[in-house]
Parts: structure tokens; C-alpha cells; sequence
């Protein structure tokens, strides 16, 4: 715990982590001033209602009185920690952590952390769904969703807590201890935010920082980068994956997951539309580990595997429809993206692809589909380079938009065919965000159904 009963807290960005440790430091008693470069207009009913609650609203350019008059500074994960009026207040000895580490001190239960450059969202939600099978009082959030700040809003007494850590919100944590620490992998990410591959890498290292000999750290047996991050750690290792596994590990078969979490094998089926794909396996074995590890039973690991709903917008089942499957995978806004989902179907794919792209190439996207993809049919401003790409590949259709792409597959897709949107693409030309894609592509489906179904 950290007492904050009248003490100057200075809250730093209010996005949502934000918001939330605003209100979390109110509720603790401190005298809290809520800082953001943005205006009260632009910030909208948020900023009024902390106000209404009792925080004082310091907006629009940074003012470094402000950052130096406080005891604690609370830095949201969106919020470079090299500011230079953050790093003026912690050389004249202001203490500056991140929210995670704020939220972290009013929690108890078994915490599980979550890191990686891919899969961490979906590794998140899946180990809180299978803690919940065990029927323990679970929160899953962190950088997935709802920041930690709620659930010591909440009260904060919980059997599991399971966080997604980015490696923004890694740089700002003293204290915090996961029983179990995941890595998920290691790739090129966010190289706006530091100098080289090797400084990311650090910053997710992290997550091992404050382990003992009785925590554990599990990472990918197959990527070398998070098997270097985890050498020297304190913490037992324990692997997942289809590289060489460690004495503890998750491992595949062929037909189910094998795991070793103690004295003899445990054998995990995976057989949930909403984790297929190899990506999923590997997500599947970092979960269970996960959940074993802090104690729940094999059975109720099954039982959580079989029901887990998957995560809107990443392949996720939109509806069979006329025995054509739809799936939503408008969460793919990169090429390496849509060639995983592509990777979870072995043919008759329909796919539905453009957007705004990213300036990178589609040759590896074009490789992906040999085999599997029947048509691809194209939408927004890449619609030409994607055309291009799979020239002599693929045919091709142009539909301009993302209902005459539905219109297409479905008057040409046969039972047993997948239409799957995953536009390896941003939605901004045609939408506000993958959010509203997904939605929209889903409503149409719904939409289509409804039609079916009458005729």
C-alpha cells in the first residue's frame, strides 16, 4: 500500500489509464492536479467530470511549476517518461511512476503480467477466462481494455489479476511483482518511442525486474530474443512454443498441447473456433501455463479453453452463413497481421483486403495466400497496389467498398468457403477506426442472414 491521504498528486495524460488514476488517487484522499496538453474542448465530458469529482485541471501546455509543486507523479503509458518537464521534476526529487505501478499498490491476489510485441491482448483475455473457470474473483485488463486503476476502484481484493504491460508501462514501474511474467515474443515495434531494437527489448525485460527464485517467467522457446531477456532473471523459466522446451513447458504434439508445470504431463485439447491458427496455440499454451502456475486445475483450464469467446475484431467468427463461415479479422492493420489469420485457414479463403496502407510491401502477404485464398477482393485506397501485388497470383476483384466486397462473396462463395476481412490496412479512409469496420462488416453479415433466411 502507499498512503495518499493529502498528499500532491500529479496525474500526467487523460486518456483512459489516466482517468482512471485520477479518480483512484481522489478516492485515496490525495489532493490530485490532472495534467494533459490538450484543452478542456477537446477533452470534453472527461475533463469536467474529474473537475466535478475534485481534481484540478492543469491543460494545454505543459507548465513545469506544475510537474515541480508535487510529492507523486503519476505517468499515463501514452506519455513519453523523457518530457522535459517530467524529467526536470525527478532530478529536483519528485517521484514519478506509471499507473500500473500506482494501481498495483491497492490490489491483492495472484498477479499474472502479460507482455510481448504480438498475442498479448488475446493471452490476457484468455488466461482471465480460464482463472474465471476456476471460480476465482478475476480482473483481466491493464493495457487491454480497462485500466488496473479499476480494479482497486473495484476494492481491489481478488483471487487472480491478469495485466497486459506494454513497454511504455514497464518504464514505469518500481514495485511491481507478477507471480507470473510473460513474454510472448520479440519483433521490431514502436520505433518512434526508442533509439534502437535493443532499448525496446529492455524495457519489456522489465517485467522480470522485481521476480524471486519463487515467480516464474515464461517466454517463447523458439524466439531468441525473449529467451536472452529472461537469462540472469531470478525467476524459474518456463517455455511455450515449438522450439526446445525447458524442464517446465508448453509444447504441441500434434493433437494437443502437452504441459509440464510440476511432477508429470498434463495433455490440453484445443478445439475452440476462436483459437484456431498456430499463433493461437502458442497464446493458448502462454494461458495455461499462466493459470496453472498460479493454481488453477487442469480441469478447469480445459473447461475455460472450450468456452473462451475470442476477441472482437481478431478472427473472430461473424456467422455461418448458407455454410460459408464470415470472419471479422478488422484488427489486422498490418500485413504480418493478415498473413497470421491467413495462416489459421488451409483454403477457400475469400478475402477481403485494402485500406489505408503503410507503405510497405505485399509480396509477403501474396505468398501467404498460395493455396488458400479463392478471390481477394479489394476495398479503399490500397485497392490498386493490392491488385498489383497479386497479379498472375490470385484474381482480383475491385469493389471500391466494404459492402459491394460482401455483395461479391455473397453471391460467389460456396459452403465450406471463409469470407474473411482482414484488410492488412488502416480503416481511415472509409472509417474511424478497425472498430467501426468490424462492426460494420459484422452488421452486413447479420444483415445478409436475415435475408437468407427469408427466402
Amino acid at each position: 500500500m502507499i498512503d495518499l491521504k493529502n498528499k500532491r498528486v500529479l496525474v500526467v495524460g487523460l486518456a483512459k489509464s489516466g482517468v482512471a488514476a485520477v479518480r483512484l488517487a481522489l478516492a485515496e484522499g490525495a489532493r490530485v492536479t490532472a495534467a494533459d496538453r490538450r484543452s478542456g474542448a477537446e477533452l470534453g465530458e472527461s475533463a469536467a467530470a474529474l473537475e466535478k469529482l475534485g481534481a484540478q485541471l492543469a491543460l494545454g501546455p505543459h507548465d513545469e511549476r506544475v510537474f515541480l509543486d508535487a510529492d507523486l507523479m503519476v505517468v499515463s503509458p501514452g506519455v513519453p517518461l523523457a518530457l522535459p518537464a517530467i524529467q526536470a521534476a525527478k532530478r529536483a526529487g519528485v517521484r514519478v511512476v506509471g499507473e500500473v505501478e500506482l494501481a498495483s499498490r491497492f490490489l491483492s491476489g495472484k498477479l499474472v503480467g502479460v507482455t510481448g510485441t504480438n498475442g498479448k491482448s488475446t493471452v490476457t483475455a484468455l488466461t482471465g477466462c480460464l482463472c474465471e473457470s476456476g471460480g476465482g474473483r478475476t480482473f483481466a485488463g491493464g493495457n487491454l481494455g480497462r485500466p488496473l486503476s479499476e480494479a482497486a476502484l473495484c476494492g481491489g481484493d481478488f483471487d487472480y489479476v491478469v495485466c497486459e504491460l506494454s513497454s511504455f508501462q514497464l518504464e514505469g514501474i518500481e514495485t511491481m511483482r507478477p507471480r507470473v511474467a510473460c513474454i510472448t515474443n520479440l519483433t521490431p515495434d514502436h520505433i518512434d518511442r526508442y533509439p534502437s531494437h535493443e532499448a525496446y527489448g529492455l524495457a519489456k525485460k522489465r517485467i522480470f525486474m522485481n521476480q524471486t527464485e519463487a515467480d516464474f517467467g515464461i517466454v517463447n522457446a523458439r524466439d531468441a530474443a525473449t529467451l536472452e531477456l529472461i537469462e540472469g532473471e531470478r525467476c524459474r523459466p518456463v517455455t511455450f512454443g515449438f522450439g526446445t522446451p525447458v524442464e517446465w513447458a508448453a509444447r504441441f504434439d500434434g493433437e494437443r498441447i502437452v504441459a509440464r508445470v510440476g511432477e508429470g504431463d498434463e495433455s490440453y485439447l484445443v478445439r475452440n473456433r476462436a483459437l484456431r491458427g498456430e499463433h493461437n496455440l502458442e497464446n493458448a499454451m502462454v494461458a495455461l501455463l499462466s493459470a496453472r502456475l498460479v493454481g488453477v486445475s487442469p480441469k478447469h483450464v480445459q473447461a475455460g479453453l472450450d468456452r473462451y469467446p475470442g476477441l472482437a475484431h481478431r478472427i473472430e467468427s461473424a456467422g455461418i452463413v448458407r455454410g460459408v463461415e464470415y470472419v471479422n479479422d478488422s484488427k489486422a492493420t498490418n500485413v504480418d497481421s493478415t498473413i497470421v489469420a491467413l495462416k489459421a485457414f488451409a483454403r477457400g479463403v475469400w478475402l477481403i483486403a485494402g485500406g489505408r496502407g503503410k507503405g510497405v510491401s505485399y509480396a509477403p502477404m501474396v505468398e501467404a495466400s498460395l493455396g488458400r485464398v479463392e478471390a481477394v477482393l479489394t476495398i479503399g485506397e490500397d485497392a490498386p497496389l493490392l491488385a498489383e501485388a497479386y497479379r498472375g497470383h490470385a484474381e482480383v476483384v475491385d469493389c471500391g467498398e466494404l459492402a459491394g466486397a460482401l455483395k461479391v462473396a455473397f453471391e460467389r462463395a460456396r459452403p465450406g468457403d471463409v469470407v474473411l476481412l482482414s484488410p492488412a490496412c488502416a480503416s481511415y479512409d472509409q472509417f474511424n477506426n478497425f472498430e467501426e469496420r468490424g462492426e460494420r462488416f459484422k452488421a452486413l453479415v447479420r444483415q445478409w442472414a436475415a435475408e437468407a433466411e427469408g427466402k
